[in-house]
């Protein structure tokens, strides 16, 4: 009788997951499917699922602008200074948070707690980086959200689970300085923790483009979000300019709903390359570092 209750939950367990990876991966093919299909196709809605009448106008549209390669290389470039700067002061802010002996850090805490509930807010925000000069600059787009107190509470609460007292101690009576136990011992046990936070700030950054929108003046550092909907508003003024001719005019209309699907893919792609190599690391880093507030 347990065997037959065993094999039902497993059943539904299944039936379940099955239904949650169709509604997951649909989208992601549909959009994949798209992005490969004709305008014709597109604008008549005979794409359900897999590519129909397959080309790569889409794509070709997309990368015959030279500013997309300018965006591809402003994205990288904050994301990984973005990246760099928010782990050393995400994880140099959770450490001493997590040690019994830090004076101060039920306070620290609750101040950080605090700013979960409360900012600035945009415009006060604004005239910040305006007076220290930041206008127009990588510092505009990666200093103001390096630190999240979201992720030091994160971070606090794995290096709390994982690192042992008696790991501090022993390291203590061989002359460990906090620091050099820090950098030696802290930081190779905590690449999960880390993998998963770097994750979460290359994410945000890579898909920012309200900030650099405000904050950037110049297109030669525009990042490749912003580039891409640069595109996209040049496609709409041409097809709002485009001659009475019908055949062209449907054409440029066929083009522009092309390039929407051509510049998800384009956007999302570097991301879906690494997100398999920090996969592994995710549910663990999650799964340790939230069993505790």
């Amino acid at each position: 009788m347990k065997i037959t209750q065993d094999k039902l939950v497993y059943f539904i367990n299944y039936v379940l997951l099955t239904v949650f990876l169709i509604i997951v991966l649909y989208p992601i093919i549909y959009i994949i499917s798209c992005s490969f299909s004709s305008g014709d196709a597109l604008m008549s809605g005979k794409v359900k699922l897999f590519p129909v009448a397959v080309t790569l106008q889409s794509y070709r549209a997309v990368f015959k602008y030279q500013s997309i390669w300018v965006g591809y290389r402003n994205s990288f470039i904050y994301a990984i200074v973005g990246t760099v700067i928010s782990m050393v002061l995400t994880l140099f802010a959770a450490y001493p948070l997590s040690r019994d002996d830090f004076r101060g850090k039920k306070i620290f805490t609750v101040i950080i707690l605090f700013t979960m509930m409360f900012s600035g807010g945009l415009i006060p925000t604004y005239l910040l980086i305006k007076n220290l000069n930041l206008m127009n600059t990588m510092w505009a787009i990666v200093l103001p959200g390096a630190v999240s107190a979201y992720n030091v509470i994160v971070a606090r609460t794995f290096f709390d689970n994982t690192i042992p007292k008696e790991l501090q101690e022993a390291a203590e009576m061989d002359g460990c300085s906090d620091f050099k136990f820090f950098l030696k011992i802290v930081i190779p046990l905590s690449a999960p923790i880390i993998a998963v936070l770097s994750l979460w700030v290359i994410v945000g950054l890579w898909n920012s483009y309200f900030a650099p929108m405000i904050y950037l003046d110049s297109q030669e550092k525009y990042p490749l979000q912003l580039v891409l909907r640069r595109i996209l508003l040049l496609s709409q003024i041409n097809l709002n300019q485009t001659s009475i001719d019908p055949e062209v005019i449907r054409k440029n209309q066929y083009l522009g709903e092309m390039l929407k699907y051509g510049t998800i893919i384009v956007s999302t792609l570097p991301l879906m390359i690494v997100y398999p190599f920090v996969q592994k690391y995710f549910v663990k880093g999650v799964m340790i570092g939230s069993v505790k507030g």
